[in-house]
């Protein structure tokens, strides 16, 4: 049964959802995404990633004295030096216990140590002055520290008399450059490098073994003329 104005409502409901569509599928449009041309469809290159969070190290040759560089080249004549003396002077401790701590081509691969506490000891060897009686002495443990800086690995004795400070810089892969200065007494740091040149040192630093290494200053400012710092981790022995 048909009731009067029914085919008029229907299709005025008809006319209303197909404006309804209409305007959903405008609005779809309008948000839509266009599909990119063949020119916009080439990436752009990426941006290039953030530098290394990492220090570069100075090059020692740069900040060398020249007196330095002097001691430094004659290392091996030091070494040459030193060891006649204290064979032939004799001097205070058991020389001929130390090892590879006094070869000079003891010298290993791989110097670079890590940081930590160490136990450290310093022998010298040969007398600076013709009146010395002495040609080598063999001092007892004492404490060092190595600790890494924005500068590079940096080396602190802590304790004794003579207590060096200093930078250690990359050469090659048998020895690293220590430029530093002495501590004498009670003083609580070291100068500056090349700030006072009679406190200055210019050392290599050598690996002779398992958790073992030397650094050896040729021609030091007073009393020897090769002074040999070992270094063990302070847990090794």
């Amino acid at each position: 049964m048909s009731f009067p104005g029914a085919y008029s409502v229907k299709r005025g409901c008809v006319g209303v959802a197909v404006a309804i569509a209409a305007g959903v599928l405008a609005a779809c449009a309008s948000t839509g995404t266009v599909a990119p041309s063949p020119a916009d469809a080439v990436a752009a290159p990426p941006p290039p990633p953030p530098p290394p969070n990492v220090s570069v190290l100075a090059d020692w040759r740069s900040l060398i004295t020249p007196m330095d560089r002097d001691r430094y080249q004659r290392r091996e004549a030091a070494w040459t030096v030193a060891l006649e003396q204290a064979h032939r002077l004799g001097g205070s401790g058991d020389l001929n216990a130390l090892g590879a701590l006094i070869d000079p081509d003891a010298t290993l691969n791989d110097p670079l140590l890590p940081e930590g506490n160490y136990r450290c000891r310093t022998v010298k060897l040969g007398a600076s002055s013709e009146d010395s009686d002495l040609g080598y002495v063999v001092y007892g443990w004492f404490a060092c520290r190595i600790t890494r800086t924005d500068e590079g690995l940096r080396l602190t004795k802590l304790t004794g008399s003579q207590r060096v400070q200093g930078i250690f810089y990359p050469e090659n892969q048998t020895h690293m450059v220590l430029l530093g200065a002495m501590a004498l007494a009670n003083e609580a740091r070291a100068p500056e490098y090349a700030s006072r040149p009679d406190r200055d040192v210019v050392s290599v630093l050598e690996r002779i073994g398992p958790q073992h290494w030397r650094v050896v200053t040729p021609w030091p400012q007073v009393e020897s003329n090769l002074d040999i710092l070992e270094l063990v981790p302070s847990t090794s022995r």
